[in-house]
C-alpha cells in the first residue's frame, strides 16, 4: 500500500514550481504578516498607553506602565499563542488542516478589532480588556503556527519545499516592517493635525486627548491584511498528504492534486479500502520516541532558546535605543513625537536587519541545507551580541551610537537568516504526517514558552544596577549589560541542541519521517 500511496504523492514531490504554490505562500503568509504585525505593534504604543493612563501630576517624568501591567499588556499574547498552537496543533492532525485554518483567521480578525476597542471607565479598566483581547488574539495566531507550516510543507515539492516554507515566514518580516510603518503614518498625521509642546514644557497639554485614537487604529489596522485572504483560505483543499495517509482516502486525494496541478491523478481502489491501522504509533509511545524523540526535544528546545533572545530584542528595542541615547529622553517629546521616533527606530532595524535576512534564508535554504543556516546564524548572534555587551560603556558614550546599532541590526539579520526561519521549517518536514501539525504546535509553544520568560524576564534583568536610575516602579536589575551576556549564552546553547535535528534538504516528507519504510515492513509483515 505504502509505494502505491508514494506514487500518488510523488506527484507533489517532483512537480515544477506553479501558480498554485505562489497562491498558497501568499494564503499562508499573509497570515504570518498579520502574526507578526499584531504581536510586536504593542511596543510600538506601550509607552503612550502609560502616559495616556498612567500619568502622574508633578511629576517630572512622563507617565509609564506600572511594572506588572507592562509585563501583562507585552507577554499575555504570548501565553495564548503557547495555548493556540497545543491546541490548534493537535487539531489540525485530528480533523485536518483545511477545516480548523479558517478559524484561526477569523478569531485574528475579530480580536484585532475588539484589542482597539478595549474600553473602561479606569485605566486598570481599559488594560484588562485590552489584556483579555490579546490573549484570544494570541490564541488565534498559535494555530497559524502549526497549520500554515504544515500546509505549505505538504504542499510543496521536496526541490524547493525549504524555500516555499521560508517565504511564508518571511511575511513575518514584512508584517513588522508594517507595524512600525503604519504607526510612523498614523502618529505622524496626529502630530500634525495636532501639535503639542514637549512634556518638559507642558506635561499636561504634551498627551492631546486625541492620542487614545492612535494605539487603537495601530492595533486594529492588523484585521485588514487577514481579511484580505479570508475567502481563499477557506476554498484552500485540504492537503494531499493528510488525505491519503492520515485519512486514507487516496481517491480524494488524486482528485484534489489533479485539480491543484491541472493534470490527471488516478488511485487505486484498494488504497482507499485498506488501513494500516498497526503503523499508527502514537505521540506518547516508545516507537515515537524511539524515533523522534531526540528530534523533538531539538526542534523544542532550539526554538525555546532563540524565543527568549530574539522576542528580549524585538519587544524591548525601544528600551535599548533609550539606553544608548539614539532615542532622545522621554520628558524632552511630547507623547505623538515619542511614539513616531520609536516607531521610526524599530522600522529602520526591521528594514537593514530583519527583512533582509528572511529572504536571504528563501535564496539559501535548499542550497546550504537547515543544519548550517541555523548552526551559522546562532553562532553569529552570540558574536554579535558579546560584541554589544563586552565593550559596552564605549556603546553608549556620545558619538558611538552607529556602530550599536549596526550590530545590533546583524544580530536580527542572523536571527532571520539562520535559527528564527528554520526552527519553524525543520518541525514541519521531520514528523510523520498524522503527528506533524500536533509536533510543529509542540515546538513552536516551546518558542512562546521562551518569548514569555524573555518579554517578561528582560523588564526587569534590564533594568539599572542602581535602583535610584531604574525606571519607575521597578527593581534594580542587572543592566542592559549583562542582558546581553545571558542573551548571548541562550544562543550557544541553541547551537548545542541543533545537533539533535535532521538535515532535511532535497528528501521527500515520506522519507525524512521514515512512513514509508514502517508501512512497507508492516506491508511485507502481512504478506507473509
Amino acid at each position: 500500500m505504502a509505494n502505491e500511496q508514494l506514487h500518488v504523492l510523488n506527484a507533489l514531490d517532483v512537480a515544477k514550481t506553479q501558480w498554485y504554490h505562489f497562491t498558497a505562500i501568499l494564503i499562508a503568509g499573509m497570515g504570518f504578516f498579520t502574526d507578526a504585525y499584531d504581536l510586536f505593534s504593542i511596543s510600538l504604543v506601550t509607552k503612550l498607553l502609560g502616559r495616556i493612563y498612567y500619568h502622574v501630576d508633578g511629576s517630572p517624568t512622563p507617565g509609564t506602565l506600572p511594572p506588572n501591567v507592562s509585563a501583562a499588556v507585552n507577554g499575555v499574547a504570548f501565553i495564548g499563542t503557547l495555548s493556540g498552537q497545543l491546541f490548534f496543533g493537535w487539531l489540525g492532525d485530528k480533523m485536518g488542516r483545511k477545516k480548523v485554518y479558517g478559524l484561526t483567521l477569523m478569531l485574528m480578525v475579530v480580536c484585532s478589532l475588539a484589542s482597539g476597542l478595549s474600553f473602561g471607565h479606569t485605566s486598570k479598566s481599559v488594560m484588562a480588556t485590552l489584556c483579555f483581547f490579546r490573549f484570544w488574539l494570541g490564541f488565534g495566531i498559535g494555530g497559524d503556527y502549526p497549520l500554515s507550516a504544515t500546509i505549505m510543507s505538504e504542499y510543496a515539492n521536496k526541490k524547493t519545499r525549504g524555500a516555499f516554507i521560508a517565504a511564508v515566514f518571511a511575511m513575518q518580516g514584512f508584517g513588522i516592517l508594517a507595524g512600525g510603518m503604519v504607526t510612523i503614518i498614523v502618529s505622524l498625521a496626529f502630530k500634525n493635525r495636532f501639535p503639542a509642546p514637549s512634556y518638559s514644557v507642558d506635561p499636561s497639554a504634551s498627551t492631546v486627548p486625541q492620542a487614545d485614537y492612535v494605539w487603537r487604529i495601530i492595533l486594529m489596522f492588523g484585521a485588514v491584511p487577514a481579511l484580505l485572504t479570508y475567502y481563499w483560505r477557506l476554498n484552500m483543499p485540504e492537503t494531499a498528504r493528510y488525505t491519503a495517509l492520515v485519512a486514507k482516502n487516496t481517491k480524494q486525494a488524486a482528485a484534489d492534486m489533479s485539480k491543484v496541478l491541472k493534470t490527471e491523478i488516478t488511485a487505486d481502489d484498494q488504497l482507499s479500502e485498506n488501513s494500516n491501522t498497526n503503523s499508527k504509533f502514537g505521540l506518547f509511545s516508545k516507537e515515537f520516541v524511539r524515533r523522534h524523540g531526540l528530534h523533538l526535544v531539538g526542534t523544542a528546545i532550539t526554538w525555546f532558546f532563540l524565543d527568549i533572545a530574539y522576542y528580549s530584542q524585538n519587544l524591548f528595542q525601544k528600551d535599548i535605543f533609550s539606553a544608548i541615547g539614539w532615542i532622545p529622553k522621554p520628558k524632552t517629546m511630547s507623547a505623538l513625537e515619542e511614539v513616531f521616533k520609536i516607531a521610526r527606530a524599530q522600522s529602520l532595524i526591521a528594514l537593514c536587519g530583519t527583512v533582509p535576512g528572511y529572504w536571504v534564508t528563501v535564496a539559501l535554504i535548499d542550497v546550504l541545507g537547515r543544519l548550517k543556516i541555523q548552526l551559522l546564524g546562532f553562532f553569529m548572534m552570540t558574536v554579535f551580541m558579546l560584541g554589544l555587551a563586552i565593550p559596552y560603556n564605549h556603546w553608549t558614550t556620545p558619538g558611538n551610537h552607529i556602530g550599536f546599532i549596526v550590530l545590533y541590526g546583524l544580530t536580527f539579520f542572523f536571527a532571520n537568516f539562520g535559527p528564527n526561519s528554520t526552527t519553524f521549517i525543520t518541525p514541519a518536514e521531520i514528523f510523520p504526517a498524522r503527528l506533524r501539525s500536533t509536533c510543529h504546535g509542540i515546538s513552536a509553544a516551546s518558542g512562546k514558552l521562551g518569548a514569555i520568560i524573555g518579554s517578561f524576564g528582560f523588564l526587569y534583568l534590564a533594568q539599572n544596577k542602581d535602583p535610584a536610575k531604574a525606571d519607575h516602579g521597578y527593581p534594580a536589575g542587572i543592566g542592559v549589560r549583562n542582558s546581553l551576556f545571558l542573551l548571548a549564552g541562550c544562543n550557544l546553547m541553541g547551537l548545542f541542541f541543533t545537533f539533535l535535528v535532521p538535515e532535511t534538504k532535497g528528501k521527500s516528507l515520506e522519507e525524512i519521517s521514515k512512513e514509508d519504510e514502517h508501512e512497507n515492513k508492516t506491508q511485507e509483515t502481512t504478506t507473509a
